[in-house]
């Protein structure tokens, strides 16, 4: 018996120091986590072992490792946004591997009571806000650093109607095969575009001034290559996101920070941890909207004790957001602390564009960016004169091998990411995505190509009108693209109206001197109707109401026989010069005629025609326009907040090239869009002319009317075409947008997504006596002459009010006209429509 009991606690003993020796063993878990929507990697998570202290958040690529000492049976995921998720931990398992899928979910924050005090969170703010200058990269004297930059773009959410189109089988065949590229659910999921740029980044603070050099691209998408357009747009300069400014524009749209000025105004906080780093706690704070309707942000971040610089954030915006077609966006960022330990620096930064399907028969977008910061050099600025060209491709940017790509990747690329480039490749040799591809480029270019001629036919809005002078007009025109030169550029075009029988011309040869700087040079020839008041100068860039001003009766047409030739030079960055020597000649054929002698009076001769040669100079300043080269021409990416002012001076010159004038035109233009603070955003547009000279009316200032329908934003909406003349003028046009501020905040109206908005325009000016002396109310035949009104003493102004995103793509505008109501045939008010593709 007793040696049955020695046994017995021998067993115990060895099954006791056996059990003690397996607990206090640790254990290692370690795998990523991931959206189960989109497949991006969730940086940040909280990862912990149920029943015990052990625990570890995500890094910015969704990657964790922890360790933890048995017993344990289960993994809680947590995240804000994302549905809670529990994983089971296999027994026994020394090391092993535990990846995990988050669902997506709507942001709720925690209930916060406060019983005495005011919320932990806002002390931690007001000193967040007051370190911002203190934390923000673009008050540092100088900044460079290498920058690595990969998108991609899929076709996702394909409907059953949208599978089913001929030309989308014939991609989905492709597809279908690949697992890899298949969403969560198995769902089919169109790769379009990837592309990888790296390139070196420069900044400095005084004066403020930006270049991007970008060294290499590779870029593979359906409908498009790697030319120079695209790789200037792929690189760092458009996905820049600072938290610091109190207003961050994403797809042209304006949100508001978490950390902006007027932080507490938009936002509700809960303070969700915070973590003693040695010397003092590390803040988690997690935010949301006042108002869901808001373009603001769900989320949170982590702040550093010490600094109160942001060490990582994540947000996003929702569908219930005010923006069209946009079903979530998803900012994630991490920070890395500078070599001198003063400053936090942007390390990584992964965006997600969700784009709704438009219709349920359609499909929706996912866009996703990615960027990569390393080689941060501080306190160092060039010379100003180096930034002059904002973005700047080498000219090698398309020579590299995969190798240089393995070295200039962060990380390398996922399966998936290899797959796509090659299936992006075998998609856009489709005979059907070329065909679709060419229509696209019709739609938005406006013209045809033609490859095997190296032109473009077009544009389409001009190719048919119709009005009363011309008839049925016809019009075809081309010009030539750079497959055919790289300095040479040809175009032209012809028209026919089947009334007047008439033809129409034009011709232009442009020669490009120098891309750096952005140096051109031309000629061009045309005759052609052109209507008084209402001509391409007049009109400007709004070409769509180009095209349909040739539409209806055409009151005061004249024939123009014009040419010219020009020379234009950025002279240094935001700095153009140009200068250009016209003769041109009017020939009207509405009854029209001036005095040429106006001393003599009512004795004077008369005449109705006349020719004029004049050099214009111009000068136009914009120190924040970003201009990308696309070929053989520059597309301005925008002027950001900054005003843009253009001075122009025209010299008419008598006697040379039959010119019938010697006269002085001087104008003066500032035009500027910026945020106003917490109201929304204003557009204002300022001219003042002056014409110190006699000349017959066609040739002074005409503001353009509309008499049509449809709101014009570059014309005043209850003028009549033609309806006043000035030899000195001021003209303003103001529009302000409140976007979603007032509606947003009508809980009936709120869930359309309406957005206000008010304009405002005024036209100022006066006639001197010795330009009404010229003008006659017959002319050389008797006819009575149809004049013009003159401002008297108070300005011509209309105001009005509009609801914009009508059903996502309409405006509806109501505009009263409040002086010069007894004018002949004015209307006071009126109702106006225009149609816009906004977000």
């Amino acid at each position: 018996m007793r040696r049955l009991r020695f046994i017995m606690l021998m067993l115990l003993s060895v099954l006791w120091i056996g059990h003690k020796s397996y607990s206090q063993a640790t254990f290692t878990i370690k795998g990523k986590v991931t959206d189960a929507t989109t497949g991006d990697p969730i940086p940040f998570a909280n990862i912990a072992v149920k029943a015990t202290l052990s625990g570890t958040t995500t890094n910015f690529d969704g990657f964790y490792q922890l360790t933890f000492t048995p017993p344990a049976d289960s993994l809680l995921i947590t995240y804000v946004g994302y549905a809670t998720k529990s994983k089971a931990i296999a027994p026994n398992v020394a090391e092993q591997t535990i990846d995990i899928q988050l669902s997506p979910e709507a942001l709720q924050l925690k209930e916060v009571k406060i019983f005495a005090g005011e919320n932990p969170a806002y002390a931690i703010m007001r000193k967040i806000i007051a370190a911002k200058k203190s934390n923000n990269t673009e008050e540092l004297s100088a900044l460079e650093y290498q920058s690595y930059n990969k998108i991609q773009i899929d076709i996702d959410n394909l409907s059953t109607k949208f599978r089913n189109r001929k030309s989308v089988k014939k991609m989905t065949h492709i597809v279908d095969k690949y697992d890899e590229v298949r969403g969560e659910n198995g769902e089919t999921i169109i790769p379009i575009f990837i592309s990888e740029s790296v390139s070196d980044v420069f900044w400095r603070q005084n004066p403020k001034k930006k270049k991007e050099v970008i060294s290499k691209t590779k870029v593979s998408g359906v409908g498009l290559t790697d030319g120079s357009f695209v790789s200037q747009l792929v690189g760092s300069s458009f996905q820049q996101y600072n938290f610091y400014n109190n207003w961050l524009n994403i797809l042209e749209k304006d949100f508001v920070s978490p950390i902006s000025d007027n932080w507490k105004l938009y936002y509700e906080y809960y303070l969700a941890d915070s973590v003693y780093n040695g010397t003092g706690y590390d803040y988690h704070i997690e935010f949301e909207p006042r108002q869901k309707q808001d373009l603001a942000f769900n989320g949170s971040f982590w702040v550093d004790g010490a600094s109160f610089a942001l060490t990582q954030i994540d947000v996003s915006v929702g569908r219930e957001a005010n923006l069209n077609f946009i079903d979530k966006i998803k900012i994630q960022q991490s920070y890395d602390l500078s070599e001198d330990e003063k400053v936090w620096l942007p390390l990584k930064t992964r965006v997600l564009i969700d784009v709704d399907e438009p219709t349920p028969q359609t499909a929706g977008m996912l866009l996703k960016f990615y960027s990569a910061n390393s080689g941060h050099k501080l306190g160092v600025p060039r010379d100003p004169k180096f930034y002059d060209t904002a973005i700047e491709l080498k000219e090698d940017y398309r020579d590299h091998d995969s190798t240089f790509w393995i070295k200039a990747r962060p990380e390398v690329l996922s399966p998936t990411e290899k797959l796509t480039f090659q299936l992006v490749d075998s998609l856009k040799a489709l005979p059907v995505v070329k065909t679709y591809t060419e229509i696209l480029n019709i739609l938005v270019n406006g013209y045809k190509k033609i490859d095997k001629w190296n032109i473009d036919i077009g544009p389409y809005l001009f190719l048919y009108a119709n009005n009363a002078v011309e008839g049925h007009r016809f019009r075809l025109g081309f010009r030539t693209d750079p497959g055919f030169s790289r300095k040479w550029i040809f175009s032209g075009y012809g028209a026919y109206g089947t009334r007047d029988h008439d033809f129409k011309y034009g011709a232009a040869m442009d020669y490009i001197v120098s891309r750096k700087p952005w140096t051109i040079a031309g000629i061009s020839y045309s005759k052609d109707l052109e209507r008084l008041g209402v001509s391409a100068e007049t009109i400007g860039p709004n070409t769509i109401f180009g095209a349909f001003s040739r539409f209806g009766a055409f009151r005061r047409p004249y024939w123009q026989e014009d040419i010219s030739a020009y020379f234009k030079r950025e002279l240094v960055k935001g700095l153009t010069g140009s200068v250009q020597v016209r003769h041109r000649n009017f020939e009207p054929l509405f009854p029209f005629s001036y005095r040429t002698s106006p001393a003599a009076g009512i004795d004077s001769p008369v005449k109705s025609a006349f020719e004029i040669t004049e050099i214009n100079f111009e000068t136009r300043l914009a120190n924040k326009e970003t201009f990308l080269q696309n070929d053989n021409e520059r597309i301005s990416m925008g002027n950001g907040n900054s005003p843009a002012f253009t001075l122009r001076y025209t010299l008419g010159i008598k006697n040379v090239f039959g010119g019938d004038f010697n006269y002085n035109k001087l104008s003066f233009n500032v035009k500027q869009s910026f945020r106003a603070g917490v109201i929304g955003r204003t557009y204002y547009n300022l001219t003042f002319g002056y014409i110190p000279s006699t000349l017959p009316y066609p040739l002074l200032y005409t503001p353009l009317g509309n008499e049509s329908l449809f709101y014009v934003d570059n014309a005043y909406n209850l003028m009549r075409y033609f309806e006043f003349i000035s030899d000195r003028y001021i003209a303003l046009r103001m529009e302000h947008n409140f976007e979603g501020l007032l509606l947003n905040r009508i809980p009936a109206i709120k869930k359309l997504k309406l957005r206000m908005l008010a304009t405002g325009k005024l036209f100022y000016g006066s006639i001197s006596d010795a330009n009404l002396a010229l003008t006659t109310t017959t002319d050389e035949s008797g006819n009575e002459i149809q004049t013009f009104s003159k401002l008297k003493d108070k300005p011509y102004i209309e105001l009005g009010y509009g609801v914009d995103n009508i059903f996502k793509t309409g405006r509806v505008d109501f505009v009263h006209r409040l002086s010069y109501l007894d004018n002949p045939n004015v209307t006071p008010f009126a109702v106006k429509i225009s149609f816009w593709f906004k977000l």
